[in-house]
């Protein structure tokens, strides 16, 4: 089983979900953190797909685990959640932006 792929599916219909909710169950701040949260967990659960694809696994392991880290915690927030787990959510970013670079680093490679 890959693990990569069926996290990265999950993790977009996940996203889906989220964004669903934002935008109808939600209003002021919780909405707009699911919007968010969905918007970033759905691109990077297409990227870990495409690095599964490319054999970058490990890029693909950065998308969905800071996927889940940055838009985890925008989702705990919106569900009423303590607010410093707004401090958490850049730790997801980083690794976001890891998994971009690592992609780079490995097409560059060829």
């Amino acid at each position: 089983m890959n693990w990569l792929v069926v996290l990265a599916a999950l993790s977009g219909a996940l996203a889906v979900g989220a964004g669903a909710f934002g935008a109808h169950g939600a209003s002021g701040d919780a909405a707009e953190w699911l919007r968010t949260g969905g918007q970033y967990q759905l691109v990077h659960a297409v990227a870990a797909l495409v690095a599964a694809r490319m054999g970058a696994k490990g890029a693909g392991w950065c998308f969905v685990i800071g996927g889940a880290l940055f838009a985890g915690t925008l989702y705990a927030m919106a569900l009423g959640g303590p607010r410093w787990l707004g401090a958490v959510t850049p730790i997801g970013g980083t690794a976001l932006i890891v998994g971009w670079l690592w992609l780079a680093w490995r097409a560059a490679r060829g």
